[in-house]
C-alpha cells in the first residue's frame, strides 16, 4: 500500500535542494512563472535506484543534476553545465555513468541556398555520477561529422554494463590502387550500423553491418537487452516498403514485407513480455492503431493488445530485457495498462494515492523497488516524486513549475462539437479564473503538428497563461489529429486550409452561440502548423478574427514542399508521408497556392504578429519572412519579430518563451482587451 508521508532522513537533502526557492505563488504569477523551462523534467533513475538525475534550471540554462538518494541532509547535487547547448535527454547506462544528449543548431552548406541550411546535431557524451570522465560517445569513429546524431541508443548488455549499442551512419570505403580511397557506393557510401560503444571511453566498434544501396537501406536494430540483435527492419524505395527480419539460429530470415508509403509504417517496439515474438504496430491496417505479435518461431502476425475506439500510441520497453512492459493510449487523459502484473499494481497503488491525476511511472529501479513518478492534472503542473516500495513512502523531489497554483489556474474542460460535415470534434476548452464565462474575449489555439496526438485535459503553460491573463481558450483537436482512429486521421489529408480549417470556424461559431465568447473579441494563436492555421484564419476568414499570432508558421505551401527538406527526394520516406499530408507541387499546385496565406495577404484585415527562431530546422524562416513580405507589399499591418542566438522551432530557452508571452499579451491586449 502507497502512503505519502512528510520528507525524512535520507530524501531530506534532496527535498532542498529541488524545492528550496518554492514559495507561495500570486493567483496573477508574472510571465516568467508560465514563461521559464520546467524547473525540472526528464528524472531518471540509476539502475541500482542509488542515484537519481535531472534536467533543471540554473542560472537560466537547463543544466544535469544527479542526486544522491540515500544522501545524508544537505548534500549538494552534482551540476554539470552545458552552457547554450540544449539538454535534449538523459539515461543512465549502469549504475555510476550517466548518458546526456545534447544538440545545437548550426548552418552548413547547402546547394540550394548560399548562405547554406541550418541543421541540428545531437551528441552523447557519458560522465559519471560523481561528475568525473566525461567522454564523448563515437569520438572515434569516421563520418561522426556528418551523423546529424549520436544519440540513436539501440540497446544494453545487462551481462555488460560498460558497454551500449547505437546506431550509426557508417561511411564504408574501398582502396583502389589507381585512385586511392574511394567511397565503394558513390550514391549512399553510409551503412546504418550497429556500433558497441564503452561508456568509458567513448570509444566505439561496428559489430554489425547494415544493408545499404540506392534504394536499400537498414532503418532499424532490435535487441533483446543481452547485447544480442532479435531483428532488423530495412527499407526500399520503389516500392517504398519495411522489409523485417528475423534472427534465427545466427541468420537473418525475412519475416514480411510493409508498406511503407504515407502515414502506413511498421512500428517494432520490442519483444512480447512472454518473449515468443516482436510487439509491433501496423499503421494504417486496422480502424484504430493496434500492438499485433510477430512469432519468432513462425513469422506468423497476430493480434496482441487493442484498447475498443482508441488509437494505442505507447508501448514501453525493459531495456534490460527488451520486452515490452505496457500500453498507452489517450481518451481526455493519458492511461497506461501494464502487462506485468508487479508494474501494473505499482500503477493502482499510484492512482489510489493520487485520486482524479494523471499518475505514471516515469523512472523505476531495475528491481522496481524505487521509482520516480509524475503527478499532473490541467490545472496541477507535474510535480515528481520519489516512491520507496520497500518502507512505502513517497517524496516530491519537485514541481516543474513551482511558480504557479492551482488557485492562478483555468478550469479546463471537454468542449465536444460537430463540424458543418457531422465529424465529431474533441476540443478543450480552458476558462479564466474569477470570471463568468460569457461573452469573454477568447484565444483559438490550434495545435502543431498537425498530423499528432493534439491537445487533451492537461496542464499547457500556453493556454493558461492566457486562461490567467483574462482569455478563454479552445484548443480544437481538427481533422488529421492522431488519436481517433485512421478515419479521422485521414479525414485531414491534404485539407490544409480547407476542411481543416472549417473546423476551426465551427468551433468559434459553437463558442458564440453558447455565449462563452465575444464574436467582437476573438485571436487565433498558434504555432508551426498552428501558426499556419493562425494565418489561414486571418485570410480565408478575415472577419472571424481581431487578429492573429504565429510562432514559427508555414505561409506557403508549394515553396514547402520544393525547400523544406533537402533530402525528400523522390521514393523516400519523408516526401511520401509530406505528400500524402500536403500534396504534390506538380500535381496540385493550384490547390496548394490558393491555400498559401501569403499569396493572398491582400485578403488580411486584422494586425498580425509573426516570432520566429532565426536556427530554425523543421519550418525555415523563410516561410515567415515570405507572409511578412506579402503583407507589407499589401499595407497590411504586421509585426515581425526575429529571435536570435540557437533559438529553434521548440522554443528551447526561456527568455525566448518569456519574450514570446510578453509580446503576445501585449499584442492581446491592443486588440481584444482583457
Amino acid at each position: 500500500m502507497l502512503k505519502l508521508r512528510a520528507a525524512g532522513l535520507g530524501l531530506a537533502g534532496i527535498v532542498l535542494a529541488v524545492a528550496a526557492t518554492a514559495q507561495t505563488p500570486p493567483s496573477h504569477p508574472p510571465v516568467e512563472a508560465f514563461g521559464t523551462l520546467p524547473v525540472i523534467s526528464h528524472p531518471s533513475l540509476s539502475p541500482d535506484g542509488k542515484y537519481f538525475a535531472a534536467i533543471q534550471m540554473r542560472k537560466n540554462r537547463a543544466t544535469t543534476l544527479i542526486y544522491q538518494t540515500d544522501a545524508p541532509a544537505g548534500t549538494l547535487p552534482i551540476e554539470i553545465p552545458t552552457g547554450d547547448l540544449i539538454t535534449a535527454g538523459i539515461t543512465w547506462t549502469n549504475n555510476d555513468r550517466l548518458i546526456i544528449v545534447l544538440k545545437n543548431n548550426y548552418r552548413v552548406k547547402d546547394y540550394e541556398k548560399a548562405e547554406g541550411r541550418v541543421s541540428t546535431f545531437y551528441r552523447s557524451i557519458a560522465i559519471g555520477a560523481d561528475g568525473s570522465n566525461p567522454v564523448v560517445l563515437l569520438n572515434n569513429m569516421k563520418g561522426m561529422h556528418v551523423n546529424p546524431s549520436t544519440a540513436n541508443i539501440v540497446g544494453f548488455d545487462a551481462k555488460d554494463p560498460n558497454h551500449l549499442y547505437l546506431g550509426f551512419f557508417y561511411p564504408h570505403t574501398v582502396v583502389l590502387s589507381t585512385e586511392g580511397s574511394k567511397f565503394a557506393n558513390d550514391e549512399n557510401p553510409y551503412h546504418f550500423d550497429l556500433v558497441k560503444v564503452d561508456v568509458n571511453t567513448g570509444d566505439g566498434e561496428v559489430v554489425a553491418e547494415g544493408e545499404h544501396g540506392v534504394k536499400l537501406e537498414t532503418a532499424q536494430w532490435v535487441m533483446d537487452g543481452q547485447g544480442s540483435v532479435v531483428a532488423r527492419v530495412d527499407a526500399t524505395r520503389g516500392p517504398l516498403e519495411e522489409h523485417l527480419y528475423l534472427k534465427r539460429n545466427g541468420s537473418f530470415v525475412k519475416a514480411g514485407t510493409f508498406d511503407a508509403n504515407g502515414f502506413k509504417d511498421l512500428s517494432v517496439y520490442g519483444i512480447a513480455p512472454d518473449g515468443s515474438g516482436l510487439i509491433v504496430l501496423r499503421e494504417d491496417v486496422n480502424d484504430f492503431d493496434t500492438l499485433e505479435k510477430i512469432d519468432f518461431a513462425t513469422g506468423a502476425l497476430t493480434p496482441f493488445y487493442s484498447v475498443p475506439g482508441h488509437d494505442i500510441n505507447a508501448a514501453p520497453v525493459d531495456r534490460d530485457t527488451g520486452r515490452v512492459m505496457g500500453a498507452g493510449y489517450t481518451d481526455d487523459t493519458d492511461h497506461m495498462q501494464y502487462f506485468d502484473p508487479i508494474l501494473q499494481s505499482l500503477q493502482t497503488g499510484l492512482e489510489k494515492a493520487f485520486p482524479g491525476r494523471s499518475v505514471h511511472v516515469v523512472s523505476k529501479s531495475r528491481d522496481v523497488s524505487r521509482v520516480i513518478a509524475a503527478v499532473s492534472g490541467p490545472r496541477l503542473p507535474p510535480v515528481y516524486y520519489y516512491v520507496n516500495q520497500t518502507t512505502h513512502q513517497a517524496f516530491s523531489i519537485g514541481t516543474s513549475y513551482p511558480g504557479l497554483t492551482e488557485a492562478g489556474l483555468g478550469e479546463v474542460k471537454a468542449y465536444p462539437y460537430k463540424a458543418r460535415d457531422g465529424l465529431d470534434i474533441h476540443a478543450y476548452l480552458t476558462l479564466p479564473t474569477g470570471k463568468t464565462p460569457k461573452n469573454l474575449p477568447t484565444v483559438i489555439m490550434p495545435h502543431g503538428g498537425p498530423n499528432v496526438e493534439g491537445d487533451g485535459l492537461r496542464f499547457d503553460w500556453w493556454a493558461q497563461f492566457l486562461a490567467n491573463r483574462g482569455y478563454a481558450v479552445l484548443q480544437p483537436n481538427f481533422r488529421g489529429s492522431r488519436g481517433y482512429g485512421k478515419a479521422f486521421l485521414h479525414a485531414g489529408t491534404r485539407q490544409w486550409g480547407l476542411t481543416m480549417q472549417d473546423d476551426l470556424t465551427d468551433g468559434v461559431e459553437k463558442l458564440v452561440a453558447d455565449g462563452v465568447a465575444d464574436p467582437k473579441r476573438i485571436c487565433i494563436v498558434g504555432a508551426s502548423y498552428g501558426g499556419y492555421a493562425a494565418l489561414a484564419g486571418a485570410t480565408y476568414t478575415p472577419d472571424l478574427y481581431r487578429c492573429a499570432f504565429a510562432w514559427a508558421p508555414v505561409s506557403d505551401l508549394p515553396w514547402l514542399l520544393r525547400t523544406n527538406n533537402p533530402h525528400n527526394t523522390p521514393g523516400t520516406k519523408a516526401t511520401s508521408v509530406q505528400t500524402e499530408q500536403v500534396g504534390n507541387v506538380s500535381d496540385d499546385f493550384e490547390r496548394l497556392a490558393a491555400t498559401s496565406p501569403d499569396r493572398h495577404a491582400d485578403q488580411v484585415k486584422c494586425p498580425v504578429l509573426i516570432m520566429h527562431g532565426e536556427r530554425d530546422t523543421t519550418v525555415d524562416i523563410d516561410q515567415s519572412e515570405r507572409e511578412v513580405t506579402a503583407l507589407q507589399k499589401a499595407r497590411k499591418q504586421v509585426e515581425f519579430i526575429r529571435i536570435s542566438g540557437n533559438e529553434d522551432h521548440h522554443l528551447n530557452f526561456p527568455e525566448s518563451r518569456i519574450n514570446m508571452l510578453t509580446v503576445l499579451e501585449r499584442f492581446l491586449k491592443a486588440n481584444i482587451g482583457e
